[in-house]
Formats: structure tokens, sequence, C-alpha cells
């Protein structure tokens, strides 16, 4: 299968349908989960930060920032995926833009910051006007600028070779980011991931670099074996109560299946 970053740009790929596609399956859910929570757990964060996430997409990253207590702003230049987003109430403040023409927040906006599966794309030239380079450490200038002092980030990403990650990381770099790459299971071709890990102007202390291997997929597991649709839609409107909204009450009809319209 081609990768998608090959076949269209992002808002164009991320149409409708695909997004729609791509929220709703059970798989990409469990994958994306695994991957931001691993995120989280390389960043070591305190509660109740104020978080970017870079391609936020239909909110899947968004939902475990919230569930694991954070605040989060979403950016993503597809507004088919935004769509979905909005209609799923994600908890976090969305944003359209394309992380390739900067961060467009004020300096010291956030307190961290996390990618999943996106800055891969600012590696393709989908004009011939865009320059891949400029894009990339355009991207990371103005995210160090967005990041409070000693911000952190963790971007999980999918190089498609060595060149690709060394302009990355290079990238990274120049802008004036500290840290490394993370590669978790590295023998394996299928479930090999890499997280670029950063820091915003001091040293990276606190950050876990070494890759050790956490049992995420059993806590992804349990909770997806000891979560009814009921006990997943309480705890939804609970979440959106403490933000402020307001909530159906519950009834004899609640997490109660429709039946198809014809």
């Amino acid at each position: 299968m081609s990768r998608p970053e090959y076949t269209a740009p992002p808002e164009v790929f991320y149409n409708d349908d695909e997004s729609k596609k791509y929220t709703t399956s059970s798989r990409v859910q469990h994958i994306q989960a695994a991957m931001t929570l691993r995120a989280l757990e390389l960043l070591n964060l305190a509660p109740n930060q104020h978080i970017l996430d870079i391609g936020c997409g239909s909110g899947l990253s968004g939902e475990i920032l919230t569930e694991e207590g954070h605040m989060w702003v979403g950016m993503d230049i597809s507004a088919s995926m935004l769509g979905n987003a909005l209609d799923r109430e994600v908890d976090g403040d969305l944003f359209l833009a394309d992380m390739g023409s900067g961060i467009p927040f004020r300096a010291g906006s956030f307190d961290a910051a996390i990618s999943i599966s996106a800055i891969q794309w600012l590696c393709n030239a989908d004009t011939s006007l865009a320059d891949p380079k400029k894009r990339l450490l355009h991207f990371f200038q103005t995210l160090f600028s967005a990041l409070k002092r000693g911000g952190k980030v963790a971007c999980q990403f999918y190089p498609t070779n060595e060149k690709q990650l060394d302009a990355i990381q290079g990238a990274a770099k120049q802008a004036g980011f500290g840290g490394g790459v993370v590669i978790d299971d590295a023998e394996s071709k299928k479930n090999k991931k890499y997280y670029l890990v950063l820091t915003a102007g001091v040293s990276e202390d606190g950050i876990n670099l070494e890759g050790v291997s956490v049992d995420i997929e059993r806590r992804i597991r349990k909770r997806k074996q000891d979560e009814t649709r009921k006990d997943y839609i309480k705890r939804k409107k609970e979440l959106m109560t403490k933000r402020g909204k307001k909530v159906a009450r519950d009834s004899k009809y609640t997490a109660r299946k429709r039946r198809p319209k014809f």
C-alpha cells in the first residue's frame, strides 16, 4: 500500500469519506490511543498541562489527552477531519491551519505539544513553490516560540528513509530544540515506531529517552474490555459537564442503539 503522503496533499487525501473511514475504524482508534499514551509517557508531564495537538485530525489523540487530565488545542489542515471532531464533540479547541506555514499561536502559549502520524507530511512538496526544507524549519521555529521555556514535544512519525529522518532532526536542532529520537520495537518492520522527543531551551531532564517498552497495550485492552457502551457515554458526559457544557439527562434510553432509518 502506498503511503498517503505520496497520494495527495493531506487536505485533499483526508476528504469526507476518508476522514469518516479513518475516524470510525476500531483498529485506528486502538493504535492512535496507544501511540498517544506512549508520547505522554515520554514527555512525563505534570497534571493539567496545556497541550497543542499538531495534526489532531478528528480528535482521537485529543480524547486521550482529556482522559489523562490535560487541556488541549488541536490544529489540522483537513477541514473534513476537523468536521468529524466537531461532530464527536471533543473537548479541545480546534483550529484549521497548515503546520508547514507555521504554528499560529502567541509565544509561550503551551506547556507541551504532541503530534501523532503527521510531521512526515512536511517532507513532501505538494506544489512547485513548496520547499520541504524551509517548511520543516519554519514549523520547528514557530513551534519553539509557541512553547513555554522548557516546554516538551513528542512527535510520533513515519520517516521514509534515513535522509528524511536526518532532515527532521536537523530542522528541530537548528530551531533550538534539544532531544532525540526514540525507536520502539526497532527490530520489527511492522510495529516499529519513531518518536521525536524534544525540549525547548533547556536540557531534557525528566524525558525518558531510553525507549523502554511499557504495557500500554494492556491498558488499552483493559479499558475496552471493562467499559460498556453505557459506561463510555457516561464518562463522556461527565467530562463534558466538567468543561461546562450542557448534556442530556440520563434515562432508560441512555446508550441504547437506535433502530436504522429506512
